[in-house]
């Protein structure tokens, strides 16, 4: 190593990445995302947890649960916690749980507010939908 070398870095896990992510917003936001990503992971035991995207305007980057494809991304807005579904404009949504981005072609995204409540099972038939589509797409 040269001495102007800097030593390498351990790169967290993306589930510890993920872990700190949450624990920066220290308000529902985080309290929020945090169940939602529990009901994403109870949802698809095949799911693989990654984080994408990092700028220096979110060095920590965006959590994304993937299963053959991204299943959803999740993020802290200022006001709401997205989960944006990249193939959501081919998932059934019966309850109506997509609230935004529904002009998209392909991508449809569900706001979460302060308070408000999580509808567990219409969820996690979401996911489970959006997960056959790439796994249906995988096969292919």
């Amino acid at each position: 190593m040269t001495p102007s070398a800097s030593p390498p870095q351990r790169v967290k896990s993306p589930s510890k990445q993920i872990d700190a992510i949450i624990k920066k917003r220290r308000d529902w936001r985080g309290e929020t995302l945090s169940q939602l990503r529990s009901l994403i992971k109870k949802s698809d035991s095949g799911v693989i947890e990654e984080v994408k995207w990092k700028k220096p305007s979110n060095p920590m980057g965006v959590p994304v649960w993937s299963h053959d494809g991204i299943v959803c991304i999740g993020e802290a807005l200022k006001n709401a916690v997205r989960l944006t579904f990249p193939k959501g404009a081919l998932v059934k949504d019966p309850k109506k749980l997509f609230n935004t981005r529904l002009e998209s072609n392909t991508v449809r995204a569900i706001d979460f507010h302060e308070g408000d409540t999580v509808d567990e099972a219409s969820l996690k038939a979401l996911i489970l939908e959006a997960v056959e589509i790439n796994t249906q797409k995988a096969r292919l």
